[in-house]
């Protein structure tokens, strides 16, 4: 069992530094972030946003604002609290967000494909994840 929490925290930390590396290989890392933290919790407030990203609220107002003045989210009424905003992908931060997981989908397939990798080992990496995070093998809740 030593050798399994071994292998558990090796994975913990080489998936970390994966996504750090693409991620600065590629523009705009928070904005991803935020890109993809909407993606997957849908309409949710700037504070709310900022807990997830455990992150300042100043931090993640400067960030939500910056996706709006480009079009990538938009502000809408709270249903649950007419004193307060949500924070939405658009349909054109939608298509950024896809734009950017496919280009990070390539580095990562470039690599792999570099260090000898086939595509059978690709698919138990994901299928490993997937089971990890509880995820839908249709591919939901990325």
């Amino acid at each position: 069992m030593a050798d399994a929490l071994a292998l558990s925290t090796d994975l913990v930390v080489y998936a970390a530094r994966a996504v750090r590396m693409i991620r600065h290989m590629h523009d705009n890392p928070a904005d991803t972030r935020v890109l993809s933290l909407l993606d997957q919790h849908g309409a949710v407030s700037v504070t709310g946003l900022a807990g997830l990203d455990n992150c300042a609220q100043p931090t993640m107002s400067a960030a939500v604002s910056n996706l709006v003045k480009t079009g990538l989210a938009a502000k809408q009424a709270n249903p649950d609290d007419a004193r307060g905003t949500v924070v939405t992908l658009t349909d054109a931060g939608r298509q950024e967000l896809l734009d950017r997981r496919t280009a990070f989908g390539a580095t990562v397939l470039e690599r792999l494909v570099a260090a000898g990798h086939t595509e059978a080992d690709l698919a138990t990496a994901v299928a490993v994840l997937r089971g990890l995070l509880g995820t839908d093998t249709s591919g939901g809740n990325k």
